[in-house]
């Protein structure tokens, strides 16, 4: 399956919306994504994991994390897939047993990267970066399976957190229009949305 092919999945899932709708910031947005839906389809998340794989195969890491909670089954896959050692970062950490906030085994040192479905402003791979750090791990990279393209990138990379992504934004939106499942003219509000809502 090509890259393509799987937008086009993703689209057909239901995973990639257009319409208007409310964001968590309160903002009104011409496009949604939601890829809680990938977790009930093995085959896409497979071939999401597969496509992981080509952007961070070769890339010097001993473990990887995957973002709470959506990132985690792709996290999964890929671990799975190419024997890669996982942990995990509770998003609640316990007030009994180990009271841990980073799961599994790992060594004091070892280099983490991070997993996320997507990147915005970048603050929840920061939310995890910070523990895995203060854990004792090195965390120098992420990986995303999408781009939103409004500067999360850029502000990671200012932070020492270099991020790959699997396709950007402005990928989708190409390949949704040139197989007419949007409108140019979809496409064109999606873009100048992205445009006028960059990351400060």
């Amino acid at each position: 399956m090509k890259k393509s092919e799987l937008i086009l999945s993703l689209y057909e899932l239901g995973a990639v919306k257009f319409g208007s709708f409310v964001l968590k910031s309160g903002m009104n947005s011409p496009f949604y994504i939601d890829l809680r839906v990938i977790v009930s389809c093995p085959n896409v998340l497979r071939q999401i994991a597969q496509e992981f794989w080509g952007i961070i195969e070769g890339e010097s890491f001993n473990v990887i994390c995957g973002v709470p909670y959506t990132a985690l089954p792709i996290a999964t896959a890929i671990s799975l897939e190419h024997g890669i050692p996982m942990v995990m970062r509770r998003k609640e950490v316990k007030s009994y047993g180990t009271k841990k906030v980073i799961e599994g085994i790992f060594k004091p040192g070892e280099r983490c990267l991070i997993i996320e479905d997507l990147i915005t402003s970048g603050e929840s791979i920061l939310e995890t970066a910070d523990p895995l750090k203060e854990a004792g791990m090195d965390v120098q990279e992420a990986a995303v399976l999408l781009d939103r393209e409004q500067g999360g990138c850029r502000r990671l990379s200012g932070l020492g957190i270099r991020v790959r992504s699997v396709f950007t934004i402005t990928e989708l939106l190409k390949v949704l229009e040139k197989n007419q499942k949007i409108s140019s003219e979809t496409s064109s509000q999606v873009r100048e949305f992205i445009l006028k809502n960059q990351v400060s």
